[in-house]
């Protein structure tokens, strides 16, 4: 089955991801959510010792292994399917943490459609919650980061341009 429906939205925190995923999410598409979030809540509910602020390895460790299983999840689904962060983001959080190579835990087969979605970083509406207690510096160097990988990995990266939730549902699904 092919990946090519695959479409993975990543990019800084706080640059409206979720807020765009949900606006798709509206229009009938198939929504994965965020696999750091999902964490986040499974470890507060448990011993805590996974969170990006305890453990940042054991949080990485744990959110490439949901993002595998997230993506082999997706394969029965039908239609283009859309991740809030994914693989990418785990294998670059996995890299940060401790120095595992984007080859070393992606593989050399890429599990997302050829265009990815990256959210810049967007200052005016960052905000920072329970579960994203990083500030907007750590989140621009996370940013970097990424797209530095999505460069590396051959994606090509469609800049989310900042407007309403509408109009970049339309430049998501217009270019797609």
């Amino acid at each position: 089955m092919s990946r090519n429906r695959f479409v993975l939205i990543t990019g800084c925190s706080g640059g409206g991801k979720s807020s765009l995923l949900s606006g798709l999410k509206g229009k009938g598409y198939k929504v994965v959510e965020e696999p750091g979030r999902r964490i986040v809540n499974e470890e507060r509910a448990g011993t805590g010792d996974a969170l990006p602020w305890v453990d940042p390895t054991a949080f990485a460790r744990r959110a490439v292994n949901m993002s595998r299983s997230d993506l082999l999840s997706a394969e029965h689904l039908r239609g283009t399917i859309f991740f809030d962060r994914g693989l990418i983001d785990a294998a670059v959080a996995l890299q940060f943490a401790c120095d595992i190579s984007l080859e070393e835990t992606i593989g050399s087969t890429r599990p997302y459609n050829k265009t990815v979605f990256l959210a810049p970083p967007w200052p005016e509406i960052y905000q920072n919650d329970e579960d994203r207690r990083h500030d907007l510096e750590t989140a621009m160097d996370e940013y970097d980061r990424l797209e530095s990988a999505l460069t590396t990995l051959n994606y090509n990266i469609q800049f989310l341009p900042k407007v309403s939730i509408e109009d970049r549902v339309e430049f998501v699904l217009d270019r797609l």
